[in-house]
């Protein structure tokens, strides 16, 4: 460089490669490792290491969704599962590790082959920057007057398909309540377990510094996502990420007072409504546009007289909805995870 500064460009792609060489680190450590604990950790830094790394390709409202998806709520289910099978893998014979290399090598080459003829990142003459993007950035503002050009695409000119995806997210739910149930606490058969389990929460009963934080974070953290909630049309955010902030406080919750208090707290009924309620919120949306005389999800006909104010009170509603759905299916989840009885014997404790 003869002692010159880099340039801004050099010294975002400096970055880029920075957490590039993360990630294939720690997912090298991932494949290796045989502690499904240790997996489960990285599996949380591999994801906030992503999120970063959005943040620096201007990808913020991925990356707001990767770190509480991933580093977040994804980590304390997988904990919770873990809880239902044993802590190390299985040894698997060394066969499969050839085929499972052969099959993980096949796809990157397929997918690096697929980026050949993909557009330089941030080439303003690709045909999305060019025409569709270039399109949506002029157009938003005028047609939704919500500044944030992300969620006036998934909540309006999307919104079908954000409806889909809604409803994905609750069949998901509906799921989990079949297989795992959504019930009452976990009850242990063995005496060994059920009073070390005992021991536990006696244990955490004198944990005085975690139980005080906790009540000073969990308002700021509902506080929290309920400014990202109302705050999506102006800059990152809208009801996913703000439905998984708002369920993370019950999960931490749960963490430091006992799932039991979390489920009095915030009733498993509760969260079956909820579930069902965010989808008929949004769907509901959509009807009385219907009954007002306009098309499903076309918001102009709530405010006929001014349709960029119908387009963003459409799009709060069924933000709300969002959040509804998200935030009662991740606890959904996590209940169910929970009150699962682990197979687990004493040399496992």
């Amino acid at each position: 460089m003869n002692g010159e500064f880099l340039t801004p460009i050099d010294a975002f792609t400096v970055i880029d490669l920075v957490f590039m060489m993360m990630l294939v680190t720690v997912g090298i450590a991932i494949v290796r490792l045989k502690d499904l604990f240790a997996i489960v950790m990285l599996s949380g830094v591999y994801s906030l290491v992503s999120a970063a790394w959005f943040v620096s390709l201007d990808a913020v409202d991925v990356a707001f969704t990767e770190a509480a998806v991933g580093a977040g709520i994804a980590t304390v289910l997988m904990l919770g599962a873990m809880l239902l099978t044993a802590r190390k893998a299985a040894p698997a014979k060394p066969a499969r590790h050839w085929a499972a290399l052969i099959i993980v090598c096949a796809t990157g080459a397929a997918l690096l082959y697929a980026t050949v003829d993909m557009p330089s990142f941030g080439d303003p003459l690709s045909a999305p920057n060019a025409y569709v993007g270039l399109e949506y950035l002029k157009q938003t503002g005028p047609d939704t007057g919500v500044p944030n050009v992300v969620s006036a695409i998934l909540a309006s000119y999307r919104g079908y398909d954000t409806f889909g995806e809604t409803t994905v997210i609750l069949t998901a739910g509906l799921g989990v309540i079949l297989i795992l149930g959504l019930g009452g606490p976990a009850r242990r058969k063995k005496k060994s377990v059920a009073a070390k389990t005992a021991a536990g929460k006696s244990l955490s009963s004198h944990h005085v510094v975690l139980r005080v934080v906790s009540k000073l974070m969990i308002p700021i953290i509902i506080v929290y996502g309920a400014y990202v909630q109302f705050h999506g049309d102006f800059g990152p955010g809208g009801g996913f990420q703000a439905g998984l902030i708002i369920a993370s406080s019950i999960v931490l919750y749960a963490l430091i007072f006992g799932i039991d208090a979390a489920k009095e707290a915030v009733p498993p009924s509760l969260v079956r409504l909820g579930a069902a309620l965010g989808v008929l919120i949004y769907g509901g949306v959509g009807v009385i546009n219907l009954l007002l005389g306009g098309n499903f999800l076309s918001y102009n006909t709530l405010n006929p007289a001014h349709p960029t104010h119908g387009q963003e009170l459409g799009i709060m509603f069924v933000e709300i909805g969002v959040l509804v759905t998200v935030a009662s299916v991740m606890l959904i989840i996590f209940y169910g995870f929970t009150s699962r009885q682990p197979d687990i014997s004493d040399k496992d404790w």
